[in-house]
């Protein structure tokens, strides 16, 4: 059976009440597209057995595939698997390889079960079964009359596993081609921007094709190629992510990482290099994100919050006369706090950041205004953003935007160290000596 585009039905009146939240769609719907299977809709709907029959023929009379999750249960209102029956015409079977893996579930965990456990146990006839190995519902494929369904439990801890490992090989058993793409992140350019300068090569692609993707203070391009299965992609995506290159190269910060922390922090290690951060407005926020990244541990020294000009002066070496004639947010004290981190850690660059966060001006510093400063023996840099944002949230938006250029600055300065590429100081050293 080919399919080319699909539906995912989430089932359940939890989702459609907020109590929890829907990440099961965002998970199915990464996987397909890495399958070149386009999905058009996304449905949430609750447990009702009209409305679920509704939800379930609209979605495969425009979808060849409809992915259900949730509705697997042994309660009276779990139906997914009746309607979806139904909608093939099949009867339920009782499926005794499943209920004896679900009598060891329950053994494994102690615990007695109910007669209504071997409500999970009967499947649709002729259906394909998957095996939950975190839980007790089992999932299933069902094909008839040029459609699929899918059904997977609704816990992400099961769903994603059984997504993964049998439902994805089976929705490919028929296909011999797949999608490769490469991803490409950029800073400091907006994605209406980006999009401009790349206009006519969007547009015109068609294997591979350029898909943008906007994050707080970022973009990212996916260069996606079909190939069959054992074709190297290299041939069709080079070229276009070396035109890319060209035309926006000076923004691109990273091909493998899909971060500004996890970039910074493999290219420290590359290169041999530690680092520390000084921090006002954001708070540590700087340096949390660069703990966030496993490793970090090889690179970052330490980071510092010197929220108030006491600490400033007293922790980084800030003069009093800086503070007293430039304030707290200035490029001046930016520089200094930079140097003064860099100063007490002995770490071979360190970044400064200092601010107004809002959200009201203070000491005559308008909201958004925030001072970046880098320190290191080869580069010293001190950026000024305008970061005022007019959303309810501005005061955090600022604070991440913030801590973001921060990254960035210490990116670009640690890819100017005029040390030798993936030769660590000392190596270097000795290798002079």
């Amino acid at each position: 059976m080919h399919i080319t585009s699909a539906e995912i039905l989430c089932v359940g009146t939890e989702l459609l009440m907020g109590d929890v939240v829907n990440t099961n769609a965002a998970v199915i719907a990464k996987e397909l597209a890495a399958l070149g299977i386009n999905v058009y809709h996304q449905t949430v709907v609750g447990d009702n057995p009209g409305r679920l029959t509704e939800a379930l023929h609209l979605a495969f009379s425009r979808s060849d595939l409809v992915i259900t999750t949730g509705g697997l249960g042994p309660t009276y209102d779990d139906l997914t698997k009746e309607i979806i029956a139904q909608y093939f015409g099949r009867k339920l079977v009782f499926h005794e390889e499943s209920w004896r893996r679900i009598e060891a579930y329950f053994s494994r965990l102690q615990c007695s079960f109910t007669q209504n456990n071997r409500k999970q146990a009967m499947m649709p006839e002729g259906c394909t079964v998957f095996e939950n190995r975190c839980g007790t519902a089992p999932g299933c494929a069902l094909e008839g009359n040029g459609k699929m369904a899918i059904m997977l439990p609704g816990p992400p801890r099961e769903m994603k596993p059984m997504l993964l490992e049998q439902a994805l090989p089976y929705i490919r058993k028929d296909s011999d081609t797949h999608l490769v793409s490469r991803n490409l992140h950029f800073f400091g350019i907006g994605e209406s921007a980006l999009e401009q300068r790349l206009h006519d090569m969007m547009v015109e692609a068609v294997n591979p094709t350029i898909a943008p993707y906007a994050k707080t203070g970022e973009v990212m391009l996916r260069v996606t190629a079909r190939v069959r299965d054992g074709e190297d992609p290299t041939p069709l995506l080079e070229p276009v992510v070396n035109r890319i290159k060209e035309e926006a190269g000076q923004y691109l910060y990273s091909e493998t990482d899909g971060d500004l922390q996890s970039a910074l922090v493999h290219l420290l290690r590359d290169k041999g290099l530690t680092a520390a951060t000084a921090e006002s407005c954001t708070g540590g926020l700087v340096a949390k994100r660069i703990t966030e990244v496993s490793g970090a541990s090889q690179v970052f020294q330490c980071g510092m919050v010197t929220y108030s000009n006491g600490m400033k002066e007293k922790m980084l070496g800030v003069s009093r006369e800086t503070l007293n004639t430039y304030s707290a947010v200035s490029p001046e004290t930016a520089g200094e706090m930079a140097a003064g981190a860099r100063r007490f850690s002995g770490a071979d660059l360190a970044v400064a950041v200092t601010g107004n966060a809002g959200p009201e001006p203070s000491e005559g510093k308008p909201v958004g205004l925030v001072y970046v400063a880098v320190d290191s023996s080869w580069h010293k840099e001190v950026l000024e953003l305008n970061l005022n944002r007019r959303d309810g949230d501005a005061r955090e938006l600022i604070r991440y935007l913030a801590s973001s250029h921060a990254l960035h600055l210490l990116l670009r300065t640690a890819q100017k160290y005029p040390g030798v590429s993936g030769i660590s100081k000392e190596q270097e050293a000795q290798a002079i000596g």
